[in-house]
């Protein structure tokens, strides 16, 4: 047994190990290339505004860490075939040499150059991306108020007067203006297509700005883990020609069933139904209610309309959140 091993380790060389290698990223590159040809990956194909700029930082970071990752397996190879046992010209031994300037400049200046260039990038794309900044368009936005239920997704229009559960539509090229809050454990509002998450928190509203580059439909989902049917919490997210828009909604408000308070209610508890729902408002004060059914601590009554300073601490709380 011992010979054996002696042989086949004098059979595998570096040499050998690096072709092994190299060969086997050749496969597993081929392979996911074909394998990912006709898969649709939202994130790596973006159809919105903030998507676009989201993209476009992930591959600027992904090129930059690999300055430092290429060098350092090449590097990793070179210095093994270099040192291994069997080479012929020996190197040279030199183990009382105490380091080298030139070289500590370089593994100390690089990483150091790459910190700085991510900290400015990291600086102007926070703020560019900041979910609460309105978006530059010439036309005028529309307010989409979205409640996370357990486990699907109210969405109100209060300019439309209508209600969707499990779908939202929208006109393409318009900024849409999230409200987002929920009546459930704390959930994580996503469209991968157009861009950022946000979360949904009871008692509090987080804002979240998008718009669709075109006409599509995409997926939205849950990404925070709470509760069983966390998996089925996926929504319909449609952009439509404006026109198309307009006669969508004018059809829900004229043709389907209202949605007051004591429907809401109805609706409410938790379900694992990922059907389809479309209503027309009654009640137009939902969204408020739902936000006051956690801030009236005291039993005091409320107007129904959060106050600026409300707002601004969920803002703040939200951004930590988003921050960790």
């Amino acid at each position: 047994m011992t010979k054996f091993l002696e042989k086949l380790i004098a059979f595998i060389t570096v040499k050998k190990v690096v072709g092994l290698l190299a060969l086997l990223v050749v496969i597993v590159t081929l392979g996911l290339v074909l394998y990912l040809q006709d898969k649709n990956i939202p994130v790596l194909n973006p159809q919105g505004i903030i998507a676009d700029k989201q993209l476009s930082l992930l591959v600027f970071t992904t090129i930059l860490g690999l300055f430092v990752i290429i060098p350092v397996f090449i590097m990793m190879f070179a210095f093994a075939w270099k040192y291994r046992e069997n080479s012929k010209k020996k190197p040279k031994y030199t183990p009382d040499v105490g380091g080298n300037k030139m070289f500590e400049l370089l593994w100390w200046g690089i990483p150091f150059v790459i910190i700085i260039i991510l900290s400015i990038v990291t600086w102007f794309s926070t703020h560019d991306l900041d979910p609460y900044k309105p978006l530059r368009s010439s036309t005028k936005p529309i307010t989409i108020q979205v409640v996370a239920l357990q486990w699907r997704w109210l969405f109100i229009y209060p300019e439309q007067n209508i209600a969707t559960i499990n779908e939202v539509r929208f006109p393409e090229k318009t900024p849409i203006n999230f409200e987002i809050s929920g009546d459930a454990p704390m959930s994580a509002f996503w469209i991968p297509s157009l861009g950022s998450q946000t979360y949904a928190m009871n008692g509090m509203t987080s804002q979240l700005k998008l718009e669709a580059n075109g006409v599509g439909e995409y997926i939205g989902m849950n990404t925070n883990i709470n509760g069983e049917g966390y998996a089925d919490m996926r929504f319909k997210a449609i952009s439509l020609r404006s026109s198309d828009f307009i006669d969508w909604a004018n059809n829900v408000r004229m043709t389907e069933p209202g949605l007051n308070w004591n429907k809401y209610e109805a609706i409410q508890p938790q379900t694992r139904d990922t059907s389809v729902y479309r209503y027309s408002l009654i009640d137009h004060d939902i969204f408020d209610r739902i936000l006051m059914k956690y801030m009236d601590h005291g039993g005091s009554s409320h107007s129904g309309h959060t106050s600026s300073s409300e707002h601004d601490s969920s803002h703040d709380m939200m951004s930590e959140m988003e921050g960790m």
